[in-house]
């Protein structure tokens, strides 16, 4: 048996708990999504609850 460890700290888990509920699959049919977007609402939605929550610390603007 192996086990391997892994530190994910507290943006890990938070950005887990929102996968796991689901924020994004309910955000995007809410917004809509347009064919040239490189990212979705739901997307966008998760990285400000992140950013909000002080977990990620440059601004928005600069992600991809």
């Amino acid at each position: 048996m192996s086990i391997k460890v892994s530190n994910i700290d507290h943006l890990g888990l938070v950005a887990g708990i929102i996968d796991e509920i689901g924020i994004e699959e309910k955000i995007n049919p809410l917004l809509g999504e347009e064919l040239p977007e490189k990212i979705t609402g739901g997307q966008v939605v998760k990285r400000m609850i992140l950013n909000g929550l002080g977990l990620l610390s440059s601004p928005l603007y600069l992600r991809s």
